[in-house]
């Protein structure tokens, strides 16, 4: 087995670990709400998205894939530009994850893709039609999935008013139940799909099997690549991002079932719209914000500071990994002797963080304990939209 076949085996194993955390890493996108409202236990919801998230591998094709598998030109795509660009993204993800901030695991590996392609091959090496798709989304998803939110709130607020059903009344619950499964199935078709795009983009600049190019010039893989890649996604939803989970259930605003349910339609328009379309979009981005729409539209408020803090993570994230995915592949161009030494000693520091950060982390019995009962969300004031502090529900 020579050195290369070696080294793309390790790069495939990277790349379902980068799939994995971004599982965890947004698993809040699909089961903040539900959990926030206690349709689901805490305990319970992750393995409810999980399964959703691995059937979308048989609902979805793989328009996502095509547009990140050519991010970066495949004679650039080599196995120092695929380490780099997936060491950034995690790298970036883990920092987020563990200060329990919602950024974008999309525009991480997307950022990834940028800085070690421009590394390698500077501006030839970017295939600039594909990053333009992402440049729209990030400024489209949101407004999309915070305007269909709000309106969405205001639509269900007026249905109460003909029908004076409260605010968690089971056909809330049960409809949030239902868009919360559809919010699982869109995260897992457009995140797992970026990272059956990397795995064939690697294959393709490596001159491996199991992707190829059609006619068209669309990608099309192996049965194993998806079916690795789906499954990757959904055991890191199975194990909880509960940091995360935290902040865009509890920290944004207070959700009730109705609103709940609301962020959902809001969020599912968005991930379905634009995987349809082929648009690598952030999940997260999309979900936050149609949990902020429709926390606004019901008179719930705003934890501005809290999302003000999510604003600046998505801002920051792009250029973050642009850099260090850059610097990373620099690092892989030192002298061989050089570059084993500090390539290795990062992996060392890296997995020594993941180690911690990962067994020293909150579970789902602390993010339950913080939900508040029924009695207390009766009783809570709504927020002023300038409040600033922790959150809405302390």
């Amino acid at each position: 087995m020579d050195l290369l076949l070696l080294s793309v085996i390790a790069l495939v194993a990277l790349a379902l670990l980068f799939d994995f955390t971004n599982g965890f890493h947004d698993a809040a996108n699909s089961v903040a709400t539900v959990v926030a409202t206690r349709v689901l236990p805490a305990k319970w919801a992750p393995a409810f998205s999980a399964f959703f998230n691995f059937v979308a591998f048989f609902v979805f094709g793989l328009a996502i894939a095509n547009t990140v598998g050519k991010v970066v030109d495949s004679a650039y795509s080599g196995v120092a530009v695929i380490f780099a660009a997936l060491m950034g993204a995690i790298i970036w993800n883990y920092i987020t994850w563990w200060v329990g901030m919602p950024s974008s695991s999309s525009h991480a590996l997307v950022g990834g893709l940028v800085g070690a392609g421009l590394a390698a091959g500077w501006v030839d090496a970017i295939d600039w039609s594909a990053v333009e798709k992402v440049v729209v989304a990030i400024i489209a998803s949101p407004v999309v999935a915070f305007t269909v939110a709000f309106l969405s709130m205001f639509v269900i607020g007026g249905l109460q008013r003909l029908t004076k059903i409260h605010d968690d009344h089971w056909v809330f619950k049960g409809g949030q139940l239902i868009s919360a499964a559809a919010v699982s199935l869109g995260h897992g078709a457009n995140d797992a799909q970026k990272t059956v795009g990397v795995i064939a983009a690697l294959l393709l600049g490596t001159g491996f099997s199991g992707a190829s190019t059609n006619a068209e010039g669309d990608i099309t893989v192996a049965t194993w690549i998806p079916i690795a890649a789906y499954s990757a996604i959904a055991v890191g939803t199975l194990w909880g991002g509960w940091k995360i989970i935290e902040t865009m259930g509890l920290r944004i605003t207070t959700l009730h079932a109705n609103s709940g349910l609301a962020a959902n339609i809001g969020a599912v328009t968005a991930m379905f719209g634009a995987t349809h379309y082929g648009i690598p979009i952030s999940t997260t981005h999309a979900a936050a914000n149609s949990v902020a729409g429709a926390g606004v539209a019901s008179g719930r408020g705003l934890n501005l500071r809290v999302f003000g803090e999510m604003v600046l993570a998505w801002v920051a994230t792009i250029p973050a990994t642009v850099t260090v995915s850059f610097l990373l592949y620099k690092m892989t161009q030192l002298p061989t002797a050089l570059a084993w030494v500090s390539v290795g000693s990062l992996l060392f520091v890296v997995g020594g963080f993941i180690a911690y950060a990962m067994s020293h982390t909150i579970g789902a019995d602390e993010v339950a304990a913080e939900i508040p009962t029924t009695d207390e969300l009766e009783e809570h004031v709504p927020l002023h939209p300038t409040i600033e502090g922790r959150g809405p529900v302390e």
